[in-house]
């Protein structure tokens, strides 16, 4: 039916569906008609027809005849927009294009050139210069020095030369290297040492001191505690004990940077607690 109406065109669908319905119209009034005439003849018949059409109000379908004309006419008012929105189709040709012909490229061959390589540098000899051995002295200078001295001869003394004072370089020392200082054995080990070599001072106990003496030094290039001096110290001869311990102490592994050995500084802590 779509295909039908699109074929047709839009007037002419517009057209077909305004006959169609003022149609449709026309056999409903005339069912409508041809039944109100059925009833008012099995009810009466001859001239008392038109007084009991009169009477019979709703069989008169003659006063709805402009109702039904504006519903017919709004309904192909409807249609004939609803038509209007059907596209048209039309018979599209395909254009012929032709033969399209494709030319065959021609391959062109490009001839590989040789770079020849530069030429290498001259290169020149060196020039040897010979020098003599040893340059011949035409005049000798000789020194005439007097056999006598004359009491009046006064002999000249050379100024003494200042030496200057050469400044020793100082050694860096380091705080934190790649190869750390250590006891030989292990920290663990020196500990051990430490309390078989301590004694405990008689004031502290007396006292009842406690607590950690914090002594700082520096491990030399070969090893030997050097520069051992308290940091943070708890008094009562703990400070003065730890120190003398320290300084007994055997060598140590010295640090390294960069493979070699520098010096290093070190903070220790040594517990004092009585048993």
């Amino acid at each position: 039916m779509v295909d039908i109406l699109g074929s047709l065109g839009a007037t002419w669908t517009a057209v077909l569906f305004v006959v169609f319905f003022l149609a449709l119209i026309q056999i409903f009034r005339f069912v409508i008609n041809k039944t109100g005439s059925d009833i008012l003849s099995g009810k009466k018949s001859g001239q008392e027809g038109s007084i009991l059409v009169k009477k019979y109000n709703d069989v008169d379908v003659s006063k709805y005849s402009a109702l039904f004309g504006l519903i017919g006419l709004s309904l192909s008012l409807l249609f004939v927009l609803v038509a209007l929105e059907f596209p048209s189709y039309e018979d599209q040709t395909l254009m012929d294009l032709g033969s399209i012909d494709f030319a065959e490229e021609e391959m062109i061959d490009v001839p590989v050139t040789q770079q020849q390589p530069p030429p290498p540098p001259k290169v020149t000899a060196p020039v040897i210069v010979e020098v003599p051995d040893e340059e011949e002295i035409e005049d000798e200078i000789e020194i005439e020095i007097p056999e006598e001295f004359d009491e009046e001869t006064v002999i000249e003394e050379a100024p003494e030369v200042e030496e200057e004072e050469v400044e020793e370089a100082v050694e860096e020392i380091f705080e934190i290297v790649e190869d750390p200082a250590g006891f030989p054995g292990g920290m663990g080990k020196f500990y051990k040492w430490v309390g078989k070599n301590m004694k405990y001072p008689s004031q502290a106990k007396r006292m009842g001191v406690e607590g950690k003496v914090y002594i700082q030094f520096v491990v030399d290039k070969d090893g030997t505690l050097t520069d051992i001096k308290v940091v943070r110290g708890i008094g009562a001869g703990c400070d003065e004990e730890a120190v003398r311990v320290l300084k007994k102490a055997p060598k140590w592994k010295p640090g390294k940077q960069r493979g070699r050995a520098v010096k290093q500084r070190m903070v220790l802590p040594i517990s004092f607690k009585l048993g």
